[in-house]
């Protein structure tokens, strides 16, 4: 018989840190933000031993599901009666996490793409670096203001991001033409997922490849692993990516749970 028992991600961090380790490739921040902001069960065997965990957005979304390799002929049947205790409506499945990924598939459920997930290619970046008289700097609080104008509701505390070092200005001639956004993992070690936001005014001129381009160079000088996501119908942001020398061999899903043919 499988206990969960309600707990901290701090108390299932051994195990999360079991699961990172087996997956095919890492996830971006917009997954990262779910899972930290999930309530985590552990599951423990009537002996007391941890067999795995699970993770729950906002009481209907399961985005984390765990089993130790030693407990894994238990996993179909733990993690249906995880989908009927709980109710869940949806799941967030990367194709990386081949478990979760499995149970399903096996359970015959709706299947959406999400997102594409990146991670730097490892080429020799390409390009002819800024335009003349063009700048790329990590931002100070006075850009607060020009960021928030070209930027709006694309992010939120400006303030606070560019103090904690995560936004970066590309300028040329006093005119902000892009916004850079470095978010450094809390679970990924060494990793931080990197974004752009391209002046509505200047778009269509490279600006997104220059500022990712950019960012991947700051991130390798830094020792940092440059990661990064997109929706999966936005196919000019899966270009940009691409351009400035990012891989996807990833996706996110979205899995309804209720049944019904797998689709689009």
């Amino acid at each position: 018989m499988m206990q969960a028992i309600a707990c901290k991600l701090e108390e299932a961090r051994m195990l999360l840190d079991e699961w990172i380790g087996g997956l095919a490739s890492p996830f971006d921040s917009f997954l990262e933000s779910y899972i930290r902001d999930s309530a985590f069960y552990l599951l423990q065997t009537g002996e007391g031993e941890q067999a795995g965990y699970y993770a729950i957005h906002d009481q209907e979304r399961l985005t984390q599901f765990y089993m130790r390799p030693a407990y894994l002929m238990h996993a179909q049947r733990v993690f249906g009666d995880v989908l009927e205790r709980h109710a869940i409506a949806s799941l967030f499945v990367q194709t990386s996490d081949e478990l979760l990924l499995s149970l399903a598939l096996d359970r015959d459920l709706t299947i959406h793409k999400q997102a594409y997930f990146f991670q730097d290619a490892g080429a020799a970046i390409e390009g002819e670096g800024l335009a003349e008289g063009a700048t790329f700097r990590q931002a100070v609080l006075t850009d607060a203001d020009a960021m928030r104008q070209v930027g709006g509701d694309f992010l939120d505390a400006y303030e606070r991001r560019i103090e904690n070092g995560e936004l970066f200005a590309y300028e040329r001639d006093g005119m902000l033409l892009g916004i850079g956004i470095v978010e450094k993992s809390g679970l990924l070690e060494g990793a931080a997922s990197i974004g752009m936001f391209a002046n509505e005014a200047y778009r269509r001129q490279g600006i997104g490849r220059t500022v990712i381009t950019e960012l991947m160079r700051w991130c390798r000088a830094n020792g940092i692993r440059p990661l990064s996501g997109c929706w999966y119908y936005n196919e000019a942001s899966k270009r940009t990516l691409e351009r400035a020398g990012m891989a996807t061999k990833t996706r996110l899903l979205h899995v309804e749970v209720g049944g019904g043919a797998t689709g689009d």
